[in-house]
């Protein structure tokens, strides 16, 4: 226990270092997000509305708070208490996956630290931006949310509501709930809670709602996937431009359109393959709702007109409740997303030059990085399903798996064991 703790002491302390620029980053300033967008939007959203007519205001209404969260710290200037919050949120989502390693399903008190140990390493592994983006504070809900669906589903619903508008993702953690009264009560609470923080963000904050129509002509971000085929095609004569546009480097020009909508179709059959597997699933362990949900913003980001490099701070966050829960098989892909974490660095900020450029130096980065996301989509997707579907329908069909009486019971063997130890909420 106290290794973990250590390193994330350890860590931290240099992700500080950087924000507040005692040690510098080469490459973009990524600091420059805190200190001059978020805190020109602070200036508006302080007077009770939101940005007019700001098309890089691209967040739901909760954003709203996580801007105007370091007016809780007024004797800091607002880039100061910006770090100091993440930090402290940083230390929150930590001390949670702590905790939550120390129980097992017997309620033995034996450390289990994976969880913890994919935080310490795979946040300081993404750089300053970690720091420097209200992403961090959106994953620290999410993973309370995961974390506490086994014991307490009605809060688990009310947090990822919380967090959806904050940023719309972690609505995908309703994906993986266990089918019957817990996801009438998980889906139902966020239900509720969603349409009743709206209505309360939309009465008392002017243009709550602006955020829907502020992304309708964005191009291809120069980070994505689907931008590798432009990063190519520049060398073939390709006469488009790389712009900065609605707040990110995108590329703009011939052929972009169906890249993005290519992309757009891509986001809607992984949204089928989920409804798919949720129609099939047979058997829910405490960890199935970590798994889909990791395999469902896997798959979200890897389609995604856009990835930029602090959606890294979601996928390992849920990597990290993932191996934290004892019945989960997402251990590669959670390795393969920190090892994407590092390369993200590479390309953004320190090579972020590289990559604009389309050279040699920057398509390679975003190859090994994009290959590994896909990767780990990919496993994460065939594990989910291998683990609901594939292993609990051969057991059920095997009578030499369990006795003659029990039915081919090692889909109930398994329920009962859950039920029985708690993991699944009664």
């Amino acid at each position: 226990m106290r290794l973990p703790v250590a390193a994330w002491a350890a860590t931290r302390t240099v992700l500080l270092l950087c924000v507040f620029k005692v040690i510098t980053v080469p490459g973009p300033d990524v600091t420059s997000d805190v200190s001059v967008i978020y805190r020109g939007w602070y200036e508006v959203l302080r007077t009770g509305v939101f940005p007019p007519d700001d098309v890089t205001w691209q967040y739901p209404p909760a954003a709203a708070l996580a801007i105007l969260s370091p007016a809780l710290l007024p004797f800091l200037e607002y880039p100061a208490a910006f770090y100091v919050l993440a930090c402290a949120v940083d230390a929150v989502a930590f001390g949670l996956l702590l905790y939550a390693g120390r129980r097992t399903p017997r309620g033995v008190r034996r450390t289990r630290c994976a969880g913890a140990w994919v935080w310490v390493a795979g946040v300081p592994l993404l750089g300053p931006t970690a720091y420097a983006r209200y992403d961090l504070m959106v994953t620290a809900v999410a993973v309370a949310a995961l974390l506490a669906l086994a014991r307490r589903p009605r809060a688990a619903g009310a947090l990822a509501a919380f967090g959806a508008l904050l940023k719309v993702w972690p609505a995908l953690l309703l994906v993986g709930t266990p089918r019957g009264r817990v996801t009438r009560i998980v889906w139902g609470t966020a239900v509720a809670v969603a349409l009743l923080l709206t209505a309360a963000f939309a009465v008392a904050m002017p243009g709550a709602l602006d955020f829907l129509t502020h992304q309708r002509d964005r191009g291809t971000e120069v980070e994505s996937v689907g931008a590798l085929v432009f990063h190519v095609a520049r060398h073939f004569g390709w006469d488009g431009q790389v712009l900065l546009n609605y707040g990110s480097v995108e590329f703009l020009g011939p052929y972009v359109d169906v890249v993005s909508t290519a992309a757009m179709a891509c986001t809607v059959a992984a949204f089928g393959w989920l409804l798919w597997w949720r129609t099939r699933a047979v058997e829910w362990t405490a960890s199935t709702a970590a798994d889909a949900a990791f395999a469902a913003v896997l798959l979200f980001t890897v389609t995604s007109r856009v990835i930029s490099p602090q959606y890294m701070v979601w996928l390992v966050g849920l990597a990290a409740v993932c191996v934290t829960l004892r019945t989960g098989r997402q251990g590669l892909p959670a390795l393969l997303v920190v090892v994407a974490t590092g390369v993200t660095l590479l390309e953004f900020p320190l090579n972020f030059g590289s990559v604009v450029a389309s050279d040699a130096l920057g398509i390679t980065l975003l190859v090994v990085r994009n290959g590994l996301l896909v990767a780990a989509a990919v496993l994460a997707c065939a594990r989910l399903w291998r683990t609901t579907v594939t292993e609990p329908r051969r057991r059920a069909a095997g009578p030499a798996v369990g006795d003659a009486g029990d039915g081919g019971g090692g889909i109930d063997r398994t329920a009962s064991r859950d039920r029985k130890d708690g993991l699944l909420a009664r």
